[in-house]
């Protein structure tokens, strides 16, 4: 079962961000949910910040925000942590 670490952020070249603002755009006020992943999840972060934690032992936690590209693998469960509203790019793909 993947886990936060298996979650990439990086900064996009300018050519994969433009391909990602073409995405539908998703936002959330701030708030702690539990998501799982049954599809890869791509996003670019336009505004926000976020810590994604580990589900169940929450251990492990990864933080992005604005200007961040962000994959999810398939299959994590994780506790979305929103710190600042959130307004995304996103992508899901199998």
């Amino acid at each position: 079962m993947p886990t936060v670490k298996d979650i990439v952020v990086r900064k996009p070249a300018s050519q994969e961000a433009a391909k990602c603002k073409t995405w539908p755009i998703w936002t959330c006020k701030p708030s702690s949910f539990d998501w799982e992943y049954t599809q890869t999840e791509t996003c670019l972060i336009l505004e926000g910040r976020v810590t994604i934690t580990d589900q169940p032992a929450g251990k492990e936690s990864v933080s992005f925000g604005p200007g961040d590209l962000v994959i999810f693998p398939v299959g994590l469960q994780c506790i979305w942590n929103v710190t600042e509203a959130v307004r995304k790019h996103y992508d899901f793909s199998d």
